[in-house]
C-alpha cells in the first residue's frame, strides 16, 4: 500500500485563481486587448484576499498571458506573441483530456529540431562520467517493467535531459528542463502501449553506442528516427 498511496494535496487558492484566468483567456471567453476589473473589485467579486488576486495576475503576466499597466490596470495578451516558455505547460493542462494532432505535431516538431543537434553535440563533447551515467540509465530501464508507466517515463527523460548536458552547450538543458512536465506526459501516454518499451530501449542502446562511439552523424540519424517512431504512436493515440 506505501507505494499505492500519494499524500493528497488541496489546491490553493492562488492556484485555483490561475486555473480559472487560463480557462477563460484560452477558451476566447476574456477577449485579447479585454481590461480585467481591477484587483480590489476581483478579490470582492471571487471572496478572496486582495495578495491571492495580485499573486495570481503577477503569474498570468510571467506566462505572458496578461501584461498589468500601472495606472491602466491589468489587459488580457495575444498569448501567441506574449506567450514564454512557462505557458506552454498551461496550454498543454489545458487541452490535456482532448490534445489535439496539431498541438501534439507542434511539439514534436521542436523536438526534432532540438533534440536532433543535442545528440550529435553529446557525440562531440560527452565525457567518461557522461557514459558512466548513460550506462547507468539504460541498466535501469533494463530492470523496469513494461507496465511501470511512471518510472519508464522519467526514465527516458533522463536519457535526453543527459543528452542535453553531454552537448556542452549550455541553453539545451535548460530548454529541455522547461518542457519536463510536458515531455514527461507525452511519454506517459507513449509507454502507456507496453509493446513500444523494447523499441524505445533498443533506440537508446544504438543511441547511447553512437554517442560513446563519438559518431555524430549515426547518433543524429538514430535520434531522428526514434522521434519519428515516438510521433507515429502518439498522433495515433490522440
Amino acid at each position: 500500500m506505501d507505494g499505492m498511496l500519494k499524500p493528497l494535496k488541496a489546491e490553493s487558492l492562488k492556484e485555483v485563481f490561475i486555473s480559472r484566468f487560463e480557462d477563460l483567456i484560452l477558451t476566447g471567453k476574456l477577449a485579447i486587448g479585454q481590461k480585467l476589473p481591477p484587483e480590489r473589485e476581483l478579490a470582492v467579486q471571487l471572496g478572496v484576499s486582495r495578495p491571492v488576486v495580485h499573486e495570481g495576475l503577477l503569474d498570468l503576466a510571467v506566462k505572458g498571458l496578461v501584461t498589468m499597466k500601472p495606472r491602466v490596470g491589468t489587459v488580457v495578451n495575444d498569448y501567441r506573441k506574449e506567450g514564454s516558455l512557462v505557458m506552454l505547460e498551461s496550454i498543454f493542462n489545458f487541452r490535456r483530456d482532448n490534445l489535439d494532432s496539431e498541438l501534439m505535431r507542434s511539439l514534436l516538431e521542436v523536438r526534432l529540431l532540438m533534440e536532433v543537434e543535442t545528440a550529435r553535440l553529446a557525440s562531440k563533447h560527452r565525457s567518461t562520467e557522461h557514459m558512466r551515467a548513460f550506462r547507468d540509465i539504460l541498466a535501469r530501464e533494463g530492470q523496469a517493467g513494461q507496465t511501470d508507466i511512471d518510472g519508464l517515463a522519467g526514465l527516458d527523460f533522463e536519457l535526453h535531459q543527459l543528452i542535453a548536458l553531454a552537448s556542452g552547450n549550455l541553453v539545451y538543458p535548460l530548454l529541455i528542463n522547461s518542457f519536463k512536465p510536458v515531455y514527461t506526459t507525452m511519454t506517459s501516454i507513449f509507454f502507456s502501449t507496453p509493446e513500444v518499451v523494447p523499441h524505445v530501449h533498443s533506440f537508446h542502446k544504438k543511441l547511447v553506442d553512437a554517442i560513446e562511439n563519438k559518431d555524430g552523424a549515426k547518433a543524429s540519424q538514430i535520434m531522428s528516427e526514434m522521434l519519428a517512431h515516438g510521433e507515429q504512436h502518439l498522433i495515433r493515440r490522440v
